[in-house]
């Protein structure tokens, strides 16, 4: 069965975006996302794939969900449904959720797994938000902790989570 996992990066008060950007600049939450997704399918909102900065991520299949049935994003497959995206991965090992906040909402109770990074940090401006992780149904099975520097302004943690078996 395909594992169902969402990797998200949130803020101390659960914040993930604002007027469509990410929060803040983190190169090593880039890098970690890259690392982590490679060679897995990636599916996402049509505003979250619009905001990427290149267009489709390289060496993953990329599957945009949209009401919109008739447009088309150059190296994506498009879906009307979380539902359709699933169905189109149930031969993959692994797909990612990689938001946004709709998205996001309407997977973390069918999710596995839950990649964060969490900043260290409340961005007051924050427009949208990841729903509240539920420790009777999250348990924290890994963590890296790391510390401000000359290229990260805040501190951040890598945290994984997975579904408690009931």
């Amino acid at each position: 069965m395909t594992k169902k996992a969402i990797i998200v990066a949130t803020d101390e008060n659960n914040a993930i975006g604002m007027n469509g950007n990410l929060l803040t600049h983190l190169p090593n939450d880039l890098k970690y996302f890259k690392a982590v997704t490679q060679g897995y399918p990636v599916i996402m909102g049509r505003k979250t794939f619009e905001s990427l900065p290149k267009g489709a991520l390289p060496n993953r299949r990329n599957i945009v969900i949209t009401k919109n049935i008739g447009l088309q994003f150059e190296n994506c497959e498009m879906v009307s449904s979380i539902e359709e995206a699933i169905e189109l991965c149930r031969d993959e090992e692994k797909i990612f959720f990689i938001g946004g906040g709709t998205i996001y909402k309407e997977t973390i109770n069918i999710a596995d797994e839950l990649y964060l990074t969490c900043i260290h940090h409340i961005f007051n401006d924050a427009d949208t938000y990841f729903p509240t992780i539920d420790t009777k149904v999250w348990k924290e099975v890994w963590r890296e902790d790391n510390k401000p520097d000359e290229k990260h302004k805040y501190g951040y943690s890598f945290v994984r989570f997975e579904k408690i078996n009931r």
